[in-house]
Order: C-alpha cells, then structure tokens, then sequence
C-alpha cells in the first residue's frame, strides 16, 4: 500500500477525491493525497476532509508519513475503509510555504554561487523563514550584497523544474553536495529534483512555484551568529500586489 503523492507532481493541486484504504483511532490514510505532511523545514499543509454522511468537515490537526502511506489525523470520527472523500487544503497557506520554499532555495543558490557557503539547516514559518550558513563574515556589506542578488533572481524569472532521477545519477551531480545527499537512506532509489534554472540545483521534496518572480521581493529581516562559521539569516516575504 502507497499513497500517491499529488503535490509532488503538482503543487498547484488544492483539492482530490480519494479512497480511504486504513484506519487507526482517529487517523485515516488514503490512497492519493495533495496534503503535504511537512519535512524538510516546510511547514504541513493546513485544509478539510469531507464526506457524505457529515454534520461538519473534519479539520485535518496533524499528518505524519509511515513507510509510503501518508496519515491525516482529524478531529471528527473518521469514516470506514473504502469511503470516498474529498481532501481540500487551504489554498493561502499552501500559496506562503510555496514561494518561502521557493525564496529559500534562491537565498542558497544565491550563496553558494557568490561564496562556495554549505547550508547547515533552514525552518519556515507561517510569515517568515530562516537558513543557516557555514559562513565566517556576515557584515552589514555582505547582507546587503546578498539581498540585492537574491532579489535579482526574482526579477529574472527563473523557471523551474521538478523531475525525479535515479540514486546513482543523481549522486553523480556535483550541485547536490549542498543537499547532503549521501545521508539519504540506502533503500531511497529514486531522488527528486527541484531545479532553479540557471541558479540552484537541490533534492527536496517540498512545493514551489512555477517561476522565480512569483516569489515577489524579499527582505533579510534579521541576522544571527550561531557560531564562529554559521550564520543564520531570516527572510520575509512582501506581499503580492
């Protein structure tokens, strides 16, 4: 049993008709999802699952994958095996995590072209989001230099692509050493790939936009030193007129 994952092949999918194929207490899991279930410093999906014989939609509170099966925990008795239901996510807070994933990845790609820097870590958040850097100098220069770049990137409307490669291959690109690739698990033998075209190359498994200008402006907000080689830096969003 697997759970197929519809945000993977199009983050722009906000609602899908599923099976439930298991229960458990009070977690259901499907055989299609578009919640994604958080990981890799991106925040779960927020939404409703419904079905016929409702008094109200069941919030979905929590999500967590389980081997390939994706569980949603609700807040109203769930429904048998082999119930159909609807899965609708709230489509704003999907839209926020989409362009800060985004805007993240073009913060690291910004910094490893500039400086050569390796990401030691990185956490989005409902409004904000910050990654931390093995770097030594982070003055009021550099700061600036780095927000100038990484709103260039925006401007230029990179596009960007998704697509999945074998383990070996994917091992092969020399981008990926930023991702930190070879602690991946032995058994995963496929890789997803999201690539900045012409700026950033990265295995993830998160949701983005379709192009870099979708992302809008974006302000270094505050900066941190976590030590004598890593700094974190945080970023806001403007809003999209």
């Amino acid at each position: 049993m697997k759970t197929k994952l519809l945000y993977h092949t199009n983050s722009f999918t906000y609602e899908c008709t599923a099976t439930v194929v298991a229960v458990e207490g009070d977690d259901i899991a499907l055989d299609a999802t578009v919640f994604y279930p958080g990981g890799g410093g991106q925040m779960a999906d927020r939404g409703m699952i419904t079905w016929e014989g409702q008094d109200y939609p069941a919030s979905v509170l929590a999500m967590h994958k389980r081997n390939d099966i994706i569980w949603h925990t609700l807040d109203y008795p769930p429904p048998p095996i082999g119930t159909e239901v609807v899965g609708t996510i709230d489509w704003d807070f999907r839209y926020q995590m989409m362009r800060t994933h985004t805007a993240l990845h073009i913060l690291c790609g910004v910094i490893w072209k500039e400086f050569g820097v390796q990401v030691t870590g990185g956490q989005m958040y409902p409004d904000r989001a910050r990654m931390d850097f093995a770097m030594e100098n982070l003055d009021k220069e550099r700061i600036h230099y780095i927000e100038d770049k990484i709103n260039q990137a925006v401007e230029a409307d990179y596009p960007l692509r998704v697509y999945s490669l074998p383990r070996q291959k994917a091992l092969m690109l020399p981008d990926l050493v930023r991702t930190k690739i070879n602690l991946l698990p032995p058994e995963i033998e496929e890789i997803r790939i999201v690539e900045i075209v012409g700026l950033d190359l990265q295995a993830d498994g998160g949701t983005h936009v379709n192009h870099t200008r979708e992302v809008g402006g974006i302000r270094i907000t505050k900066t941190e030193n976590k030590g004598k080689i890593n700094k974190r830096l945080e970023i806001m969003l403007d809003s999209l007129s």
